[in-house]
């Protein structure tokens, strides 16, 4: 099993757009037993510190293997809606780990 945490950065006013993209990514994800434990849309209240820049979602996800998580990624199906995340998302900040 393989952990995986996403800080997703949306530019301002993109936001449906990358809701498009989710749509599309989280069921084709789900195929290759992705799945995601936890999806959070943080808000200012729920900050104790830090002053870095805040992301619009984080994402905890698992895949059973480090060949699910590849192959998903190479899908041709995913290819065809990259161009919405590309559109959408400014940055991402991926953490890849294990459960201890």
């Amino acid at each position: 099993m393989i952990y995986l945490t996403q800080l997703i950065f949306v530019e301002p006013g993109k936001e449906q757009i990358f809701h498009q993209f989710e749509d599309l990514a989280i069921p084709l994800m789900e195929r290759y037993r992705g799945r995601i434990l936890y999806r959070l849309r943080p808000t200012p209240e729920t900050y104790v510190s830090g002053d870095a820049d805040k992301p619009y979602e984080i994402h905890f996800i698992s895949f059973d293997t480090e060949n699910d998580l590849e192959n998903f990624l190479k899908d041709d199906r995913r290819q065809e809606f990259m161009h919405l995340k590309n559109a959408s998302v400014r940055k991402v900040l991926l953490v890849k780990g294990a459960k201890m």
